[in-house]
């Protein structure tokens, strides 16, 4: 709303109405108001939860080697979270970006089913909260309305690379003077980095491009779902989720800003996303958001984000990176989320298989992965046996939780090379 506001103080000749035209400056606009936000409401949102008794009552200290008891701290604060991403982006951001328009609407849409569940949980001491088949429906439905806008709307195109070359060699990269619809997407580590998903369905002939498309809603939704869940699973320790999110961040606000600015993406030889530069308005206030929960997430935690948090900032990291073509870096970038939500199902199935001989067998002391960190052999059932005991000594979460968010900076890093790696 401000933006508007200073385009027509900007025609009135107003002095220094300008500066909302720069992305830098609303970027960093962007990152200080949802700090801001963030930390000012933040507090006197958890004096409120506090005084509604608005907790999680299964966390305790019996599950933790170093005694630390968590029951009655405060749930649900991924509401401030929310809040401190949606104020920034309605008063500084274009809001007739339909790049901005779809991450406005992810927030909205997995905060709201992160907050039925965490209703349910807390409200109706309902532990399992929401059941599990309409949160896929809710995560899938977001993924349908994400892929199918970015089908079907006019204002979602590309501009693809030509290389010019001289003797056999490329000696210089630059757009085409035309914007077009693409299913092209980014292959990290490979020469020629684009990939089409129409050429999977090239044998459908002139049908190939529509059937691409289809194709890419269905990473679309896979990804949102993936992304998503893997957030949640993360989210089991002090600032966890919050740092590791917040890093991931910093390196989606980066791929965005080369992917919307012409003379990087051609520098790059990235495919140039007209519009996609408003996204780092956005991704700065989520940013911002995530770093000023840490001030109230970090260990000891005295507020948890819950689902409301952990399903709409997996969500946004999902959407985000699909939007600028970037949905391939996300099983790098999003590594940690990946261990996690692997670690989950490889302890699940092999349970299941020595169920099936009559044996209880596991593979970890206790998943997602962190938990394992943090587990003694003493807390181990007895009866049942374990493929990895390693380490004996357990971390403290703080200890472990710094060292993910090592892993989460390399993993960015390791992302943003691969645009020139390859």
């Amino acid at each position: 709303m401000l933006y508007y506001l200073f385009q027509w103080l900007q025609e009135l000749d107003f002095p220094g109405a300008g500066i909302f035209n720069y992305i830098s400056s609303r970027a960093l606009m962007a990152v200080i108001l949802s700090l801001l936000i963030s930390t000012i409401f933040g507090d006197k949102f958890i004096n409120l939860l506090k005084r509604k008794q608005i907790s999680e009552t299964q966390r305790d200290a019996s599950i933790d080697p170093f005694n630390v008891g968590k029951k009655g701290v405060p749930s649900m604060g991924g509401v401030i979270i929310i809040v401190s991403i949606l104020l920034p982006c309605l008063l500084i951001g274009k809001l007739e970006n339909t790049y901005m328009i779809l991450m406005l609407i992810t927030t909205i849409w997995l905060g709201v089913l992160g907050f039925l569940d965490d209703y349910i949980k807390i409200f109706k001491k309902d532990k399992e909260g929401l059941q599990g088949k309409f949160k896929i429906i809710g995560q899938v439905g977001l993924g349908l309305i994400v892929g199918l806008t970015l089908y079907l709307s006019p204002d979602v195109v590309i501009r693809e690379n030509i290389e010019i070359k001289q003797g056999g060699e490329i000696v210089q990269v630059v757009h085409g003077q035309h914007n077009i619809k693409s299913t092209k997407t980014t292959i990290p580590f490979f020469k020629n980095n684009n990939l089409d998903y129409a050429d999977f369905v090239g044998f459908m002939g002139e049908h190939a491009q529509t059937a691409g498309w289809v194709l890419f809603v269905i990473v679309t939704i896979i990804v949102v779902t993936a992304v998503s869940n893997g957030a949640n699973l993360n989210d089991g320790m002090d600032g966890m989720a919050a740092g590791n999110s917040a890093i991931i961040g910093v390196a989606l606000g980066i791929l965005a800003y080369v992917s919307g600015h012409i003379n990087f993406a051609s520098y790059l030889n990235i495919m140039y996303i007209p519009g996609s530069e408003e996204l780092v308005v956005f991704i700065c206030a989520f940013i911002g958001a995530l770093i000023g929960f840490l001030w109230y997430n970090a260990y000891p935690a005295q507020v948890f984000m819950g689902d409301t948090g952990s399903l709409t900032i997996g969500g946004i990291i999902a959407v985000f990176a699909i939007i600028i073509h970037k949905e391939l870096l996300v099983p790098i970038l999003c590594g940690v989320f990946f261990i996690e939500s692997l670690s989950v199902i490889l302890q699940v199935s092999y349970f299941k298989k020595g169920k099936k001989k009559g044996v209880k067998q596991r593979i970890f002391k206790r998943t997602p992965i962190h938990d394992h960190f943090r587990t003694t052999v003493s807390q181990l059932d007895t009866n049942c046996t374990y493929l990895i005991t390693k380490p004996a000594s357990v971390f403290h979460e703080s200890k472990i939780t710094v060292r993910f968010w090592i892993v989460t900076i390399l993993l960015a890093a390791i992302a943003i090379i691969t645009l020139k790696i390859r």
